[in-house]
């Protein structure tokens, strides 16, 4: 099924690897079974059959999931196939195919494989990662809602036995993730009888291809708002939606709770690594809008400002040259606690039972303290 399309050049085989390897904890914090991921990417030839791999698998089960509906049309008594196994398939399919999105940057001054043919098969993931996710839900959470606007789309879900309406929180994707990535942190919210919304704003995920990252991403949450029609919402932003996040509660009234994971608190151009300009560079549109928008992100003036109660979550291995993380941040806001994690690397996909329970928490008992208070 994934058979090298790079050929057998060790150099090939060897970047491939290396960046495998380094996606590592970020694809088992997804949700992949890890040794599925270990025989998938281990066949492979070069970078450029990342995307093509991880599709093929994500179409695997795909397939999976329309012979387990037709299973369940059937009515065989026999072996009886369950919808759930049907929903089951299509989330992983998801999963795969937003793995299969993420760019394969460049490494040891090697440049990534990016010609047109290669962005055109991403942008067909992430449309196929979409469209994955909405038919799994509309399998296992008939209830789920598609709410999209003007620069952004995602999915509305509300817990399965929630008597009254819940309070909402907004999941914010980072650089190149999207809302197929956080689904553990979806499913913690809703646990704790909360709703979520779980988007992608401009140059993430489904819009990628068509729109680019822009740093006031507190005017897209404030449509997002508005679209919800509800009074306050939490937030938790992952990576750079951590900076998106902040920078949101300090200009959106409307934010009453918000949490950051690996969020930067500054950015410094200068220092980045190769890799983030590169992916930076992508989903900004060019390389000047890459530096701007690197200038743009920084919470010195605006982290005084986020009043509702923030939880600032930090891996110590989590060290990028040229990215301030979020200690400055704990430290400037008012009403801040801050999560250190000594073994966690970026996103803390290696550490995730030290975190998210308090996480969910956090976002659970601000907004129910904020409604009562209301």
């Amino acid at each position: 099924m994934n058979k090298p399309t790079g050929g057998n050049d060790p150099r090939g085989v060897a970047e491939a690897r290396a960046y495998a390897e380094d996606q590592w904890t970020r694809a088992l914090g997804i949700g992949v079974d890890p040794h599925e991921y270990r025989r998938v990417t281990g066949a492979l030839g070069s970078r450029a059959d990342w995307c093509p791999a991880l599709r093929r698998t994500g179409h695997a089960y795909l397939e999976r999931a329309e012979r387990a509906e037709r299973a369940g049309r059937s009515g065989t008594p026999v072996s009886p196939v369950s919808p759930v196994s049907a929903g089951e398939h299509l989330l992983t399919a998801a999963r795969w195919f937003h793995l299969a999105t993420l760019v394969p940057y460049e490494v040891a001054g090697v440049a990534a494989p990016t010609g047109p043919a290669v962005r055109a098969e991403m942008a067909r993931a992430a449309t196929e990662a979409d469209d994955a996710l909405g038919r799994a839900l509309a399998v296992r959470e008939p209830g789920a809602r598609r709410i999209r606007g003007e620069g952004f789309t995602g999915w509305l879900r509300v817990p399965r036995d929630a008597a009254t309406a819940a309070d909402t929180v907004i999941v914010i994707p980072g650089l190149d993730s999207a809302k197929e990535e956080f689904l553990d942190v979806t499913d913690a919210l809703l646990a704790r009888g909360l709703a979520v919304y779980a988007m992608d704003g401009p140059g993430q995920g489904a819009l990628a291809a068509t729109s680019s990252l822009r740093p006031d991403y507190e005017q897209i949450v404030g449509r997002v708002v508005d679209a919800l029609g509800v009074p306050r919402v939490g937030l938790v932003g992952l990576s750079l939606g951590g900076y998106f996040a902040a920078r949101t509660a300090a200009l959106e009234p409307r934010v009453a709770a918000v949490a950051t994971v690996s969020g930067p608190f500054r950015l410094d151009w200068a220092e980045l690594p190769a890799p983030v300009r590169d992916i930076l560079t992508r989903r900004t549109g060019g390389p000047d809008a890459a530096r701007a928008f690197a200038r743009r992100v920084d919470l010195t003036d605006l982290a005084p400002r986020v009043t509702a109660p923030l939880l600032v979550v930090d891996g110590d291995q989590d060290v990028i040259p040229g990215v301030t993380n979020g200690e400055p941040l704990a430290r400037l806001a008012p009403h801040a606690a801050h999560l250190r994690v000594p073994h966690g690397d970026h996103l803390l996909g290696n550490a995730r039972p030290d975190w998210l329970p308090r996480l969910a928490d956090h976002l659970a008992g601000a907004l129910t303290s904020a409604g009562t208070a209301m």
